[in-house]
């Protein structure tokens, strides 16, 4: 029973790092309703940056933080106007398309550069022990350091000027535009912070498992999973849809093999998407 109740509490801590994941996803859809096909790829990006600066500088892994949250910013307004600012306002599947291409070719990159090798981050940091059971230290700082992110996500969203304007712009762009809101600019500055928290998370989840460049794949299915358990365009949601995927692995974990634990995900996407279309914990459209 007890390692059961382990499995759960180390599910919620993982989770807490979808979560964040699925934040930056939703957060695009959320302001422009565009699904951004290179968030798997941005994940990567995020956890080979972290790679790189650990080993040539050197420094701790927590460290390279600040420069993949900013890298990925400047990174996400690159990705606006390259492959999302034309697609606004066109069928949905265009923008499919034109961030999907734009996955294609980082992949690319990606495999030419460093090929399909395993990386890992080396993390040592004390554990919490439970009996007879330690929960790992880079599991309950990347838990802490997802939840202080997204808390900032949450009080840029609803308490600075720049915030509210994204907001209005995810509600009505045709009313925002009308009271003089730069939306363009909205545009692009929610791209870039959909993308620098993509690549946080990822960097989080380099600190805890090993990767390669294909990684990106399974990471973003996950955060389709929890952005469908949170509501499309409800960062909070994702949070909290990200704790309830985390308790689902921590849950199945103990009794079935890992290689089954997608599977029974995507059972619960699906019968998510029968039973509650706009998300469990979803409360309207614009939830922003």
């Amino acid at each position: 029973m007890l390692g059961i109740i382990a499995s759960l509490i180390d599910g919620v801590l993982v989770g807490l790092v979808y979560g964040l994941a699925a934040m930056g996803l939703t957060l695009i859809w959320g302001v422009m309703d565009v699904i951004n096909l290179t968030h798997g790829t941005m994940i990567v990006a995020g956890m080979m940056a972290l790679y790189l600066l650990a080993t040539s500088l050197g420094i701790s892994p927590y460290l390279a933080l600040p420069p993949v949250l900013i890298g990925g910013f400047f990174v996400g307004i690159a990705l606006y106007w390259v492959a999302v600012h034309r697609m606004i306002g066109r069928p949905a599947l265009m923008s499919l398309l034109s961030t999907f291409a734009v996955n294609l070719i980082l992949i690319g990159v990606g495999t030419a550069v460093w090929g399909t090798a395993l990386f890992n981050v080396e993390v040592s940091l004390p554990g919490v022990s439970l009996g007879r059971y330690t929960f790992p230290g880079a599991h309950i700082l990347a838990a802490v350091l997802a939840a202080l992110i997204a808390a900032g996500l949450y009080i840029f969203l609803h308490n600075t000027r720049t915030g509210k304007a994204v907001r209005a712009v995810a509600n009505n762009r045709e009313a925002a535009e009308l009271v003089g809101i730069p939306t363009t600019r909205l545009l692009a500055i929610s791209v870039g912070l959909g993308v620098a928290l993509a690549g946080v998370s990822g960097m989080l989840i380099g600190t805890l498992f090993p990767f390669t460049v294909l990684s990106g794949d399974s990471y973003q299915l996950k955060g389709f999973i929890v952005t469908v358990l949170g509501g499309f365009g409800n960062p909070v949601g994702a949070l909290l849809g990200g704790v309830a995927l985390g308790l689902l692995e921590g849950a199945v974990t103990p009794f079935v093999p890992v290689s089954w634990t997608l599977v029974i995900e995507f059972v619960l996407f699906v019968l998510v998407l029968i039973a509650f279309p706009n998300g469990i914990f979803s409360t309207r459209r614009g939830a922003l």
